[in-house]
C-alpha cells in the first residue's frame, strides 16, 4: 500500500538561515522519507548571507549532501507562487519572538530552540562539536515527528503535537 497523501510542507526558521535551520531542513528532508518536504528560512539572512561552513562540513561529516544549500529570506515563502506550508517551526529565539509574514493556509506553528553553535569566539574544534550536538539534538526531535501517526499530522492536530515536541 501507498501513501498517496502529498508530503506536508514544513518550513524551519531563523534569523540568518545559515546554521539551525539549514540543519533541521536536511534532516526533515532525509528522515521524513518523502511524508516532508523541508525547507528553511531567515528572518533576515544578511546581504550575501551562505551556509555556515562549519554546518556544512557537519552534515558532509553526518553523510549528508548539501548540494543545493542557501540561505535564504523567508519572504520567498511569503509570496502567492511559493509553496504552501504546513507547519512553520522556529529553531531560534530571535525568530521565534519576531512578527512573521502572513503565511497563506495559516499553517500550524511551533517553537524549538536550541542554542546558536557558531555563537562565540571558540575554536573551530569546539563549534564543531557543538554543531554536532545541535545536529543530534534535532534529529532526536525530528524522528519523535517523523514517527507520528497519519492522523496526528492532520491539520486539526498538528499544532497540538508539534508543540507538544517542543518539550522532548
Amino acid at each position: 500500500m501507498t501513501n498517496t497523501k502529498p508530503p506536508l510542507n514544513v518550513l524551519f526558521l531563523c534569523t540568518h538561515n545559515s546554521a539551525r535551520s539549514i540543519l533541521a531542513e536536511v534532516l526533515l528532508n532525509a528522515i521524513g522519507k518523502g511524508r516532508f518536504k523541508a525547507y528553511s528560512a531567515g528572518s533576515s539572512p544578511r546581504d550575501n548571507q551562505q551556509p555556515n561552513p562549519l554546518g556544512l562540513k557537519t552534515l558532509q561529516d553526518a553523510g549528508h549532501s548539501i548540494e543545493g544549500l542557501r540561505s535564504k529570506s523567508w519572504d520567498e515563502f511569503a509570496r502567492p507562487d511559493a509553496p504552501k506550508m504546513d507547519l512553520i517551526i522556529t529553531v531560534c529565539d530571535n525568530a521565534a519572538g519576531e512578527v512573521c509574514p502572513i503565511w497563506p493556509g495559516h499553517p500550524a506553528t511551533a517553537h524549538w530552540g536550541y542554542p546558536d553553535p557558531s555563537e562565540g569566539n571558540a575554536p573551530d574544534a569546539e563549534k564543531l562539536t557543538a554543531f554536532m550536538q545541535t545536529l543530534l539534538a534535532m534529529k532526536r526531535r525530528i524522528e519523535l515527528l517523523c514517527s507520528l501517526p497519519q492522523d496526528k499530522l492532520e491539520q486539526s492536530v498538528i499544532q497540538t503535537n508539534v508543540r507538544r515536541l517542543a518539550g522532548s
